[in-house]
């Protein structure tokens, strides 16, 4: 029997060399997907290793027939002999594999290992050869992963080098994150507890490792920090970062508040509250105007609150209603704009707000989040209504989340100033002016909001 061993791209490939090689009667005896090349476990290559055989070739003559001869009945055959002549063929078949599986050299040009032929047992001439079994030629049908090809084979230049600069990208991710892990090895306990609480909260890696960095340099001897100083090191890092970034309230120069945003984040009700809070607070004249006439109720909402308030409320659908719509709100010290909830996902419907933002000198713009939207949804709608001129941020619904991470990341990644937080329904109430010290404890569980 003839085995060898090949290393191909293909299964067709595997296929075609082996009927050259040892012809049309050949079998499979197994396929196995390897992996070669490559650099540190990156850009490796698949390969296919197929072992084939064949059985011992035949005289290029075939014999000529013979008449049939009349055996007699030979005598029967000791049983200890059967298991031993099998035994052998066993022997001598595992042999040959073995060789073909350890690339032993041989005279193929291919370089692949070839078997030398098994030798016949030698048996006792007085006992009957015990003839071996017979391979049957079978259709080998290979798996599908058999027919996968290289992973860079079939892809243009420009994919080939997209996916390589993404496997680049992914070790350069990999070495940074062992490079943290080592770095945060070296924390005391104290900074890794607190750090493992605002990771948990959501805050990114990247302003994490600045806080951790800067309240590490404040001690010198890190390894005598106890909790009390770790915890009072990482709050004044929280407060030096959100100093900057509070906007306050709505300022006393300001004539109109814009207020824009996605749909279902309490647009209406929060407008209320800082019509109660200016009323009641400020004593200044109020004034509504809505645009939203698209949700059901909404004008309806905004009319009940407008009336328990005792403010004059215009309904707005196009730049000129709203220009004729502040000529009668003249009086008013301050008017509060509530725009339609619209798909931050569709560019049309986003934009049609710019022709009722009005560029007024003495204008803000409000862009109201919930807390309880996903951190890359948040980006997503900043990144939106960025588009616009938007002047501070609004957070709602702090009571119904324990997650306050993503303030945070947002503040660092776009030029927003918090200016209010609510944590209810309830109207005038659940209106927050946060300072930094309260974002600080929020942050770090101290208080509950």
């Amino acid at each position: 029997m003839r085995v060898k061993r090949y290393i191909v791209d293909t299964m067709p490939d595997a296929m075609l060399k082996i009927r050259t090689d040892l012809g049309s009667d050949a079998v499979i005896l197994s396929t196995k997907e390897l992996k070669t090349g490559g650099f540190l476990g990156m850009f490796q290559k698949k390969k296919i290793e197929v072992i084939a055989a064949v059985e011992k070739e035949q005289a290029s003559e075939p014999a000529k027939a013979q008449p049939e001869t009349i055996i007699p009945a030979a005598s029967p055959v000791p049983k200890r002999v059967v298991p031993d002549a099998y035994r052998k063929s066993s022997e001598a078949f595992a042999e040959s594999m073995r060789q073909a599986l350890a690339g032993e050299p041989t005279n193929s040009s291919e370089g692949n290992s070839v078997a030398s032929p098994v030798p016949t047992p030698s048996f006792n001439p007085s006992v009957p050869e015990i003839p071996q079994p017979t391979l049957q030629h079978v259709p080998f049908v290979p798996e599908e992963p058999a027919h996968r090809v290289s992973e860079y084979n079939g892809l243009s230049d420009g994919l080939q080098q997209e996916k390589l600069f993404e496997e680049l990208r992914e070790m350069k991710k990999m070495m940074a994150e062992l490079s943290r892990e080592k770095e945060m090895a070296a924390l005391p306990e104290s900074l890794i507890e607190i750090a493992d609480r605002l990771k948990k909260q959501g805050i990114q890696q990247e302003l994490l490792d600045t806080w951790l960095s800067e309240a590490m340099g404040q001690f010198p001897a890190p390894e005598l920090i106890t909790t009390v100083d770790a915890k009072a090191a990482m709050k004044f890092q929280i407060e030096q970062f959100t100093q900057s970034r509070i906007g306050g309230g709505i300022n006393t120069s300001t004539k109109i508040v814009y207020v824009a945003g996605p749909t279902g984040v309490g647009k209406t009700t929060t407008i209320a509250k800082l019509a109660a809070e200016q009323l009641f607070k400020y004593k200044r004249k109020v004034g509504f105007i809505t645009s939203d006439t698209y949700r059901i109720s909404a004008v309806e909402q905004l009319r009940t609150y407008a009336s328990i308030l005792g403010v004059p409320l215009e309904v707005v659908q196009s730049p000129g209603d709203l220009q004729r719509s502040l000529q009668r709100l003249a009086e008013c010290d301050l008017i509060l704009m509530d725009t339609a909830g619209r798909n931050y996902r569709n560019e049309l419907l986003v934009s049609e707000l710019q022709s009722l933002l009005a560029p007024l000198e003495n204008s803000e713009t409000y862009l109201v989040l919930s807390f309880t939207s996903k951190t890359e949804d948040m980006r997503t709608i900043t990144e939106h209504f960025s588009k616009y001129p938007l002047d501070k941020v609004i957070f709602t619904k702090v009571d119904e989340t324990g997650s306050y991470g993503a303030l945070f990341n947002l503040l660092q990644e776009y030029p927003l100033r918090l200016s209010y937080m609510t944590n209810g329904q309830n109207v005038p109430d659940d209106l927050l002016m946060p300072s930094p010290d309260f974002l600080a404890n929020l942050l770090l569980g101290e208080i509950l909001p």
